[in-house]
């Protein structure tokens, strides 16, 4: 008796195979595209492209990273988050997600989520400076000042020529009216780059508060000298006449949106 074989599982088995392997190389390429179009800005056409690779392919966590950064930088917030956490589920020790997510969260003011995002990008990366200093933020959004005030000065510590950790807390400390220590970071800041002119209205800003007239007048004339085109300059220059004619307490400067 002849037995015939049924090869029926076996060839519908190749063909999704052949299938499933096609739909994947066409999913890559759209995804290339698309970070091709992203790397040029070019975000809402990016999008479009991101969406095609996804309709083939769910489980590249790069594909949902790539739309999410698009959708962050088209200011589509909610739907950027979307896909961070979707990206998160796929690949759940990237830096770069967790960072990302944790920066979209501060935007949309939801700095609980924010820290334990960024916590856990910092420990995926622990050289990380910037996620440090946007973690100090989330702390600072949540009116935990002493521990953001903490971890700007472990940055300056641990990376004494990091200038951004410097200015943010100086800007803390002005706005709990610590002008005198504010101040001397500002100089601090000055003593590793000089051409760092935000630092002369940051000191300005503080002798201003703290009533030492001459000092903010010799300040504020640093900054306008370097800085003669400033968006702030006309602003500047009319406090310098009000300290000049002794009007001192005239519209005194609201100093964090100056600096």
């Amino acid at each position: 008796m002849k037995v015939i074989s049924d090869n029926t599982k076996t060839n519908n088995e190749f063909v999704t195979k052949v299938e499933t392997k096609l739909e994947n190389d066409k999913a890559y390429k759209l995804f290339i595209k698309a970070e091709s179009l992203r790397n040029n800005n070019e975000f809402k056409l990016s999008i479009v492209e991101y969406l095609k690779s996804i309709f083939l392919d769910r489980n590249n966590p790069q594909t949902m990273l790539g739309i999410a950064i698009a959708y962050k930088n088209t200011q589509n917030f909610e739907k950027a988050i979307k896909y961070f956490e979707k990206a998160k589920d796929l690949c759940p020790d990237n830096f770069e997600i967790y960072y990302n997510l944790g920066i979209t969260q501060l935007v949309l003011n939801m700095p609980e989520k924010a820290v334990k995002n960024l916590q856990k990008a910092i420990m995926l990366d622990r050289g990380h400076l910037n996620a440090q200093v946007q973690l100090a933020i989330a702390h600072e959004l949540m009116h935990e000042t002493d521990m953001a005030l903490s971890i700007y000065q472990k940055i300056i510590e641990d990376n004494p020529s990091f200038l951004v950790a410097y200015n943010h807390k100086a800007a803390l400390l002005m706005s709990l009216e610590k002008y005198t220590e504010a101040a001397g970071l500002f100089n601090a800041i000055l003593k590793i780059n000089p051409d760092f002119y935000r630092a002369y209205l940051g000191i300005a800003l503080c002798f201003d508060k703290l009533h030492r007239v001459q000092d903010a007048i010799r300040y504020y004339n640093k900054y306008i000298a370097v800085k003669p085109n400033a968006i702030n300059a006309k602003r500047i220059l009319q406090r310098l006449k009000e300290l000049k004619d002794n009007k001192y307490q005239t519209r005194m400067p609201d100093y964090l949106s100056l600096i």
